[in-house]
């Protein structure tokens, strides 16, 4: 079982910014796709960011010009750098990696932005 770990999560002001983290426990290019997505209360879980193994990003319409996603190999880590927050970017955030055609979720971490 592979065990994704967020972190960094917590309490931002609108307008401020919050960084993300995803460790996971072997090499980031093991993954297929690797990224983000959220879940706000009476909500669908949707995407944020992904990156595939041969980096191509997609972004979610919500986040586009906000939010940048990337690895860090040497933490074998997917990171999630998001500014401009707005109060509706708060949700449980999700590390979500595929690797063999099996999905693997993270426990999710709380981001809740006042305004």
């Amino acid at each position: 079982q592979v065990q994704l770990v967020e972190s960094g999560g917590g309490l931002a002001q609108a307008g401020g910014s919050l960084r993300l983290s995803c460790a996971v426990p072997e090499d980031i290019f093991s993954f297929q796709v690797i990224g983000w997505h959220r879940q706000a209360p009476g909500n669908p879980r949707e995407l944020v960011a992904r990156v595939g193994r041969g980096g191509k990003v997609e972004y979610g319409d919500s986040v586009k010009g906000r939010f940048t996603i990337s690895r860090d190999t040497a933490k074998n880590s997917v990171d999630l750098q998001m500014t401009s927050l707005k109060s509706e970017d708060t949700a449980v955030y999700y590390c979500k990696g595929i690797q063999w055609y099996v999905e693997y979720w993270g426990q999710g971490i709380q981001v809740t932005v006042s305004s």
